[in-house]
């Protein structure tokens, strides 16, 4: 009988093992802790919560929420383990992260399909009799990270999260903003005027107190396992502006090349957005990646005047994450490109987010069932948030792949003309959930 061999018992990892148990799957689960720890966990226990105990919000309104949803439909261990453990938290699910780390290694650890080994995996098994899951999160083990460098390809595997906000493509103040591309060098014509950017121009005013503020914002405390210092690549846009009063201007801010159409002059200094994805309802903040807190990104940002209505899909972030390229290595089933027999899941595949690692470790586990049954595996519908955030981390960009979690932004739009972003959202969820209840 076929067996499927998993790495790390995350939440990723616990909620494949799952899936391939209900399927009547033989799995050997390995998990270093206690044995070897990392310096972010605290106990030997699966599925241990470091940065929150929260899973964001509740309600199918909200994306995150959304995802939850179709998790639940679908049968998950984590979401289920989640609702029992439980505490009060107002419109989110926040957990007692110990007694559901508890419930969650105890329910793994007492299926009799399971054999849980306790020791460090330095290498991605070859010939294990069945399907293997890569899951190992962000703190994946240096020997581990060598041979997943070595699998995938030096170049298809990042150590460090340094990704720049996304705000949504319909909430940018056009009025304030043009397309265009320094020295009117373009690709394909994105805009109205044309250009790879939509570019946000600021007077000498409205830079000055768009630096006093970013310089003045609060910070968000690191880790103690994360590091302080910063690649000189790829500084902060805070640490750029306090190293001088106009390194904004020769940095992410440049206006270098640029033309302002409705003044013909260049502006003082300017905010370029890039399309991040294939639809163009996405756009990265280009060279905003940042320390500071996601509330003082939402108000700092905004002083921007094309951005002062904007809807942020995700702010940025700094911090220590080893992940993969995914549209490099990965199919949307969590298989490899370079082995079929080899899926990732979790953190390592390019999600960010407790429930969007659990959403991959359960499709992985899925296919990873099905792979070892002789089936063919399944590709999420696009219309759920599973599919739309999967296919996002696989579908192959420009740049490189900056991290993501779920949001409205990643889902096709709606077919009818809607009044209003709640409606809207409303439409989505009930359309992502039927589509949940065919593939059942």
């Amino acid at each position: 009988m076929s067996k499927v061999t998993i790495l790390g018992a995350g939440l990723a990892g616990c909620e494949a093992c799952w899936q391939v148990c209900v399927a009547g799957v033989r799995v050997d689960l390995y998990e270093m802790r206690p044995g070897v720890m990392t310096p972010a966990h605290h106990s030997g226990d699966f599925a241990e919560l470091v940065c929150s105990n929260s899973l964001g919000s509740s309600s199918v309104k909200n994306a995150s929420g959304l995802l939850k949803e179709e998790l639940r439909v679908l049968g998950s261990v984590v979401l289920a383990s989640a609702d029992r453990s439980h505490l009060p938290a107002g419109g989110a699910l926040a957990v007692d992260r110990w007694a559901f780390a508890r419930e969650i290694t105890e329910k793994i650890s007492s299926q009799s399909l399971v054999t849980v080994v306790r020791e460090e995996a330095p290498r991605i098994p070859c010939a294990t009799g069945g399907p293997v899951i890569v899951a190992t999160g962000p703190l994946t083990s240096p020997p581990l990270a060598k041979d997943i460098a070595s699998f995938t390809g030096e170049q298809a595997l990042y150590f460090f999260d340094a990704a720049s906000p996304i705000v949504s493509r319909d909430s940018i103040d056009e009025e304030h903003a043009f397309f265009g591309s320094r020295y009117g060098h373009s690709g394909d014509v994105t805009g109205p005027e044309g250009g790879d950017y939509i570019n946000c121009p600021l007077d000498e005013d409205q830079y000055s107190v768009f630096r006093e503020s970013l310089l003045a914002a609060e910070k968000a405390v690191p880790h103690a396992f994360e590091p302080t210092g910063f690649f000189e690549g790829c500084l902060p846009v805070e640490e750029i502006a306090r190293r001088g009063t106009d390194t904004l201007r020769y940095g992410p801010m440049k206006p270098v090349g640029l033309t302002d159409p409705r003044t013909g002059k260049r502006p003082y200094a300017v905010v370029q957005l890039r399309q991040d994805d294939s639809d163009g309802r996405m756009y990265n903040i280009v060279g905003f990646q940042t320390s500071l807190k996601w509330g003082e990104q939402d108000r700092v940002f905004r002083l921007v005047p094309a951005l002062r209505n904007a809807e942020f899909l995700r702010y940025g972030v700094m911090h220590r994450n080893t992940y993969l390229d995914a549209p490099r290595v990965l199919h949307p089933s969590m298989q490899s490109k370079k082995r079929p027999d080899v899926l990732f899941a979790g953190q390592l595949c390019g999600v960010e987010g407790y429930v969007e690692s659990t959403a991959t470790g359960w499709l992985a586990g899925h296919n990873a069932a099905r792979i070892a049954l002789g089936k063919e595996p399944l590709v999420m519908p696009a219309e759920t948030m599973m599919g739309a955030l999967v296919r996002y981390i696989a579908t192959p960009r420009t740049g490189p792949l900056q991290p993501m979690n779920s949001n409205w932004g990643l889902l096709p739009p709606v077919e009818a003309r809607v009044r209003g972003k709640r409606r809207t959202h409303e439409i989505m969820a009930v359309r992502a959930l039927e589509a949940v209840q065919r593939i059942l």
